[in-house]
């Protein structure tokens, strides 16, 4: 059955049709992946169905009585000043409101004397209690206190004010409310955003055991691989379909490329051979002064305009390309940590933990949210010094760090100017360079203040190829970024000589980049030899 079903849909943003002739079907139990670069129009799709934009042209069809559920990127305050657990306990209004009726009926039956009355409350009473049931009115507190242990949402910020949570905080309550409702068809707009693994896991187990369809929009890549049945590719505004998961749809789509491409070059082949007969043909009508020659000529050049002229096709689409430069290694010991401990506010974070980073290795630091990554690397970076035991930095050791939240000390300067600064580049080689990590013609003139969050690490990344760094130490590099711009900066990191020490919760960049793990638990660092898939075997 079709749950969805969106025909020739455009939408327009100014002088752009973001959506142009974009076509989508969504079929009972399906779990669709929309993929595309940032901009492409993917989060408007979800708005489209959810009625929260309008379409300029084109027919949606929804099935009749179907229940849509959305989370979007960003949440707006409540207009009343409520708590996470009221927040929350608002998904099952409808029975609660089935609850009250009841309650008044079982009044009304422990006062009423008349038995015909009494027999008219009952059959009322069980029309309800039946309809109370089916609903899961008995299942509702187990429910609930499931997906708040799952999520990590404790009694503390059930109590909390919804308005004065965090983004990432809203995100999760915000999903959590969602899978409470149980709607039809599931729309998620970025839905693993600031989600630790463990919760990611759950949330992966819930979308496999989903009854009903789903829309994901995410740049999570293993996330992807583990849930999509079919991915929709939304590029140009238009929609290429492939029947599997995100790998699946990486090797189909380098297939249907390759072949465009020769398919693309045999057409030009053919013309280059009809437009070769065309001058020959031309010719000999010249030298015999026989018109049949012209008029065969005349009849290759109708079939050659009648010809649908396949497209030519970028076989390598990335435009932006990531080096680093690094002149002088490190030692051996990039970083050595003997019996560290480490309390705040009486809470343990660390107990008589070690850890070893030598010199080359790519290694990922895990953990659960609050387990005290952030708080290792403030400490590696010299921070916090409100500890016991040995943090040892190693000989010739530079580091270039890039946090979860990157700010710029003055945000008013433009690209060009923030670029320059410092590097001693003429204007001329700094837009050159500007121009190959994707900056080009006027983006360079945009205010900082005024990039996405995708553009501002490649800023600030680039700002660090400049100053031959050896270790790299990443928080989150992979937040705001699309799929292209992640497998551009896995490359690069790849290829990096120096040592790199990263927190991330995207699995997939984990395994292509990782040589080793660092796993935060029970207060110690564990260490796994290989990347996010080995420590689960």
């Amino acid at each position: 059955m079709i749950e969805i079903e969106l025909n020739n849909i455009k939408k327009n943003y100014g002088l752009k049709n973001i959506l142009d002739g974009f076509n989508l079907e969504v079929k009972t139990g399906e779990r669709v992946a929309l993929v595309g670069p940032n901009g492409s129009g993917k989060s408007t799709v979800l708005k489209i169905i959810s009625k929260q934009e309008n379409i300029d042209d084109g027919t949606i069809s929804i099935r009749n009585q179907a229940k849509i559920g959305i989370l979007n990127q960003i949440y707006e305050n409540e207009k009343d000043d409520i708590s996470v657990r009221e927040y929350l306990y608002k998904s099952f209004e409808d029975i609660f409101r089935l609850e009250e009726k009841m309650s008044v009926l079982e009044n009304s039956m422990s006062i009423e004397q008349d038995a015909k009355k009494l027999e008219k409350i009952l059959n009322e009473y069980g029309r309800l209690q039946e309809k109370y049931t089916l609903n899961g009115g008995y299942e509702v507190q187990e429910k609930f206190n499931k997906i708040c242990t799952k999520f990590y949402i404790s009694d503390k910020v059930l109590n909390q004010s919804y308005n004065l949570l965090s983004g990432g905080e809203k995100t999760k309550v915000n999903l959590a409310r969602l899978l409470l409702k149980e709607p039809d068809i599931l729309l998620l707009d970025e839905p693993t955003n600031h989600l630790d693994i463990d919760s990611l896991e759950f949330l992966e187990e819930l979308i496999l055991k989903y009854k009903g369809s789903i829309l994901i929009v995410s740049h999570d890549r293993y996330f992807l691989d583990k849930v999509a049945t079919k991915t929709v590719l939304l590029e140009n505004g238009k929609a290429n379909v492939y029947y599997g998961n995100y790998s699946y749809f990486l090797e189909e789509d380098e297939r249907r490329t390759l072949a465009q491409f020769e398919n693309y070059k045999n057409q030009q082949k053919q013309i280059e051979k009809m437009k070769e007969s065309i001058a020959k043909l031309r010719k000999f009508g010249e030298l015999a002064k026989n018109e049949l020659f012209f008029k065969r000529a005349k009849s290759i050049e109708k079939r050659l305009e009648k010809m649908d002229v396949i497209e030519k096709v970028e076989i390598d689409k990335k435009s932006i390309s990531l080096k680093f430069n690094m002149d002088i290694r490190s030692g051996k010991e990039v970083v050595k940590i003997e019996k560290l401990n480490k309390s705040f506010n009486n809470k343990i974070i660390f107990k008589d933990a070690d850890m070893l980073l030598v010199y080359g290795e790519k290694a990922a630091l895990l953990g659960s949210n609050g387990a005290g990554k952030s708080t290792l690397i403030n400490m590696i970076l010299g921070k916090d010094t409100e500890y016991i035991g040995l943090i040892r930095i190693g000989t010739s050791i530079k580091i270039g760090y890039i946090p979860q939240n990157i700010t710029f000390d003055d945000d008013t300067q433009t690209v060009l100017r923030y670029y320059i600064h410092d590097s001693g580049l003429t204007e001329t080689d700094a837009r050159k360079q500007l121009a190959r990590y994707g900056f080009r013609s006027e983006d360079v003139f945009k205010r900082i203040g005024k990039l996405s969050g995708g553009e501002k690490v490649r800023l600030i990344l680039m700002k660090l190829m400049l100053k031959n760094i050896n270790f790299l130490i990443l928080d989150e590099p992979t937040n705001h970024i699309d799929i292209d711009t992640r497998e551009i900066l896995e490359e690069a990191l790849k290829d990096y000589k120096g040592t790199v020490l990263f927190v991330s919760h995207d699995r997939y960049f984990i395994n292509k980049l990782a040589t080793r793990v660092f796993n935060i638990q029970d207060y110690k660092i564990n260490s796994y030899l290989g990347n996010y898939d080995d420590m689960k075997k």
